[in-house]
């Protein structure tokens, strides 16, 4: 069996291109815009990626449980947890009890961290600007249609998954 060589092209018979895959090119694209807005988030603040969307949810929607910023931002519950622990350590956020459930506790930024998100405001839609740069008016506007579409069909699907409904071809 002859393995493919580097740079030549997938046979043009996959039923499966990954390169065409309308789940994977999106995965791909998110990571690339992450990655890159990551990078300048590390490097003039100091957070990670998940930090970066707590400080952007918590100041956005206000004081809430690190389970609802984690279905917020679609982070897993670790991965949040894990955020937290580290932005507490370094002063960005404040824990307190729910005074109607004591055993819930609540999120919500201090003033360092309510200091950077508005110092990261700027940064987040000069990038978002820069991305969007290569579309016109009107091409913004289709996209923003389209992903509205998109993101009520993800959810249309995942919410049938989870009333037992399985999947198509599952």
């Amino acid at each position: 069996m002859k393995i493919a060589e580097q740079g030549t092209e997938p046979p043009q018979a996959d039923p499966l291109a990954l390169e065409a895959f309308l789940p994977y090119r999106l995965s791909i694209l998110s990571n690339r815009v992450s990655n890159a807005i990551a990078r300048v988030y590390q490097r003039k603040f100091g957070l990670s990626i998940p930090e970066w969307r707590l400080v952007a949810v918590v100041g956005r929607f206000g004081p809430m449980s690190a389970n609802e910023a984690a279905e917020r931002t679609e982070m897993d519950k670790v991965r949040v947890s894990r955020a937290v622990q580290r932005m507490l350590a370094a002063g960005l956020l404040e824990r307190a009890t729910d005074a109607h459930d004591r055993r819930r506790s609540i999120l919500q930024l201090s003033p360092k961290g309510a200091a950077i998100r508005e110092e990261i405001a700027p940064f987040a839609l000069a990038i978002e600007q820069q991305l969007l740069a290569p579309l016109s008016e009107s091409d913004r506007a289709e996209l923003d249609r389209v992903m509205r579409m998109l993101e009520k069909s993800a959810m249309t699907f995942l919410e049938s998954g989870r009333k037992g409904k399985r999947p198509v071809g599952a």
